[in-house]
């Protein structure tokens, strides 16, 4: 089994004992039928309910190495741009099979899904899962994805203005519902931009996730800057982040409120230009 870094994953049999290093590797691994499997997983694995009573070996920025061999693992599966890599590293040092996520694409993740049943030994669950998320991409790829091209800004948090480039898997929902990523050529994976940058793009809509009860200061700040679009024509959304960030199959519900959104700005008034 080859991983999303190109390694090589040989396990003796279907992994039983599993340690989930991301909340999204949770929900696949339940979606799968694996969940049962999880020994082990990071802070934020709450859904489904039952990811909730998994016993925790830290958060995504930083695990407990102690605590997950003492739980004598026979898989790891990881995320590549959400832990430390030096602590992902060391625990492959040690000889426990690890098998690194990192999905690009929606396409990606229904791939993903068909190979940890194959290293779970859920094969048929998987591929209907798979089947069903590929099923539902199409439906909104059919309805959004030749509408008039809208320019979007993709806000994660507000203090630091963290977006998203053209590679990160929230580019491709975007690009999907028919949005055009303003910050797309940039070269980091999850860049810092200024308002000052934002502003010169001047974008038709603006998407928000991060802390929900933080989006209505979010949103006033923007107001405040009256020559911006977005602003001006009240194409300000909030995307709840665990259906958009999670790369998971409840990511096809943040990407039918992404569509819906931006489809909500093609009717907003003065939008006559499309960039």
């Amino acid at each position: 089994m080859i991983d999303d870094t190109g390694n090589p994953v040989a396990l003796p049999g279907p992994a039983r004992r599993i340690v989930s290093l991301a909340p999204h590797v949770t929900e696949l691994l339940y979606a799968v039928g694996a969940g049962s499997r999880i020994v082990g997983a990071v802070e934020y694995s709450d859904y489904p309910e039952d990811a909730k009573r998994i016993p925790r070996v830290g958060s995504g920025f930083g695990f407990d190495m102690e605590t997950i061999v003492a739980m004598q693992p026979d898989l790891i599966i990881a995320w590549q741009s959400g832990n430390p890599s030096w602590q992902v590293a060391r625990l492959s040092s040690l000889g426990i099979p690890v098998f690194i996520t990192e999905p690009r694409r929606l396409d990606d993740v229904a791939g993903l899904l068909e190979r940890l049943g194959r290293l779970t030994g859920t094969e048929a669950v998987a591929a209907e899962v798979a089947g069903e998320f590929r099923g539902r991409r199409a439906q909104l790829q059919a309805r959004y994805s030749e509408r008039p091209r809208i320019s979007v800004f993709y806000q994660v948090i507000d203090a630091s203005l963290l977006t998203v480039n053209g590679q990160h898997l929230i580019n491709d929902v975007i690009d999907l519902c028919g949005g055009r990523n303003v910050f797309s050529g940039l070269p980091a994976l999850t860049p810092r931009v200024d308002v000052e940058s934002v502003l010169q793009k001047n974008p038709d809509a603006l998407l928000a996730s991060g802390y929900a009860p933080l989006w209505p200061a979010w949103r006033e700040r923007w107001r405040a800057w009256p020559a911006f679009s977005a602003a001006a024509r009240g194409n300000l959304f909030f995307i709840p982040p665990d259906l958009i960030h999670r790369h998971s199959p409840r990511i096809l519900q943040g990407a039918g409120q992404v569509c819906a959104a931006l489809e909500t700005a093609r009717a907003a008034p003065d939008v006559t230009k499309l960039r």
